[in-house]
């Protein structure tokens, strides 16, 4: 699954990931979350509905990325004019330092072997500043092959535990009606050494 394979999806608008609106545990999260100049990464940003959420709840420094040409046009269109930043390129050649690194959909649309990858390219991302990954991750397994792929709280704490202090990782309470009781919340801050 490379730029090709996520451009082909784009193309024949076969996104079924896409909700149409910003998550709401995220919007949840981030309508109490006091620090509007955060430095927020969205990778596999796809339409970007949590940075339209974000720009209109006034935060000031938000990055976006994506593999897929095709989503990142969409995406530029639709914030012309807007502070913000918009990336066509993969997530694990990414550079820079973030407070926060925003996660819904990307990881699962990632072949389970490439996580310990997301791990260590989050970690470089977020070290110097002790940031944070901040999200939502699947809580099943799905019967078919994906992605999505899913996962488990214990497999996540295993995976994450080395890189990062897990604040949270318990089931979402105000997942959308077709993910409900399917999600996990996360909260994770890098460790500081």
């Amino acid at each position: 699954m490379d730029k090709e394979y996520w451009n082909a999806r784009w193309e024949n608008q076969q996104t079924g990931w896409d909700i149409g609106y910003a998550s709401t545990p995220i919007v949840t999260f981030f309508n109490t979350f006091p620090d509007k100049d955060a430095k927020i990464l969205i990778p596999g940003c796809g339409n970007a509905y949590e940075a339209a959420h974000l720009l209109e709840a006034g935060f000031t420094n938000i990055t976006l990325i994506d593999i897929a040409p095709r989503a990142i046009a969409q995406v530029k269109e639709r914030f012309t004019g807007q502070q913000i930043e918009i990336l066509l390129g993969d997530f694990f050649d990414l550079k820079g330092d973030f407070d926060l690194m925003l996660e819904q959909t990307f990881f699962c649309a990632l072949e389970p072997s490439q996580r310990p990858d997301y791990v260590k390219q989050a970690s470089r991302l977020l070290e110097r500043k002790g940031g944070e990954i901040v999200g939502v991750l699947f809580d099943v397994t799905f019967e078919k092959e994906g992605p999505p792929f899913g996962g488990s709280a214990e497999a996540y704490e295993q995976l994450f535990e080395k890189e990062f202090t897990i604040r949270k990782l318990e089931p979402c309470y105000n997942s959308i009606g077709p993910r409900q009781g399917t999600e996990l919340f996360i909260r994770m801050a890098y460790k500081n050494g």
